[in-house]
């Protein structure tokens, strides 16, 4: 399982990757991000292309992966101009089509690793196409996104409505490894961990991000809560997946069920109908 973190300090970084995650993630993505999440209490990244520079710098045995912006007409100047700064991994969001894709794709070869992320009802409802003719190597599923395009009220309705049951048969079917959303530290969130990484290992997920809620909202290492061992709870997630690997199908089920109630009940808190 990769276990990616979103950050521009360089410091936070290399404590990451020397704490065991396995992609550092730079978010250049912000042409239509804050009128898609203005009003959402979630965090638009202003990261930049020295940000990019500073991360490679100090990344060593870890994965730099870079979100550049949807497919536009600037797109291929902005991949090179990521490319030659040190990325290992380009990431295209917001596609609703396989041409976007398959444009991507073209216009990075083998330079690097192409990632899909999957965030519109269209790239879902196309998803076989993109997968056949994307050209892409992963493809991960941004539940934040997806819900709000959906019209959904909170994002893991996307995980217990089946969508991600659907999604992970295609990726299956296509050989293309997948990952989706994100994951709060084991024994915190509204949703447990447990029961969302328990869908993880359910559906074959390769991928996971590590959330806001991880580090306590910490954008750089002076700011981390002096009372999170962030060693210590990365270890935890790596061994929550050891022991949910052991589950028979009783059990796998069980949990899939209780994530399903326990999201229906957060959907109507969040919608007001409680």
């Amino acid at each position: 399982m990769n276990l990616y973190l979103i950050t521009a300090d360089p410091e936070m970084a290399r404590m990451a990757v020397g704490a065991g995650v396995d992609r550092i993630f730079v978010d250049l993505e912000i042409h239509g991000k804050f009128e898609r999440q203005g009003h959402k209490d979630t965090v638009i990244s202003k990261h930049s292309i020295e940000d990019v520079r500073n991360i490679r710098e100090v990344v060593g045995s870890g994965q730099l992966l870079v979100r550049v912006n949807p497919w536009h007409d600037d797109s291929p100047g902005e991949i090179d101009e990521v490319v030659a700064a040190g990325a290992d991994i380009l990431m295209l969001p917001m596609f609703k089509h396989v041409d976007e894709v398959a444009n991507f794709s073209r216009c990075i070869g083998s330079k690097r690793k192409k990632i899909g992320l999957c965030e519109t009802s269209a790239g879902l409802a196309r998803l076989d196409s993109i997968l056949k003719d994307g050209g892409l190597d992963e493809i991960h599923f941004g539940l934040n996104d997806l819900h709000l395009d959906m019209g959904l009220d909170f994002l893991f309705e996307v995980l217990a409505g089946g969508f991600m049951d659907l999604a992970a048969s295609k990726c299956l079917e296509h050989g293309v490894e997948f990952g989706f959303g994100g994951v709060a530290r084991v024994g915190g969130g509204d949703l447990p961990a447990r029961l969302i990484l328990g869908e993880h290992e359910r559906l074959g997920s390769e991928g996971v991000i590590l959330s806001r809620a991880f580090t306590g909202g910490a954008k750089s290492l002076a700011d981390m809560p002096a009372d999170l061992d962030f060693v210590d709870e990365v270890a935890k997630v790596r061994n929550c997946l050891v022991v949910l690997g052991e589950r028979d199908d009783d059990e796998r089920e069980a949990d899939r069920l209780e994530l399903g109630i326990r999201t229906r009940k957060l959907a109507d808190k969040i919608g007001g109908r409680v």
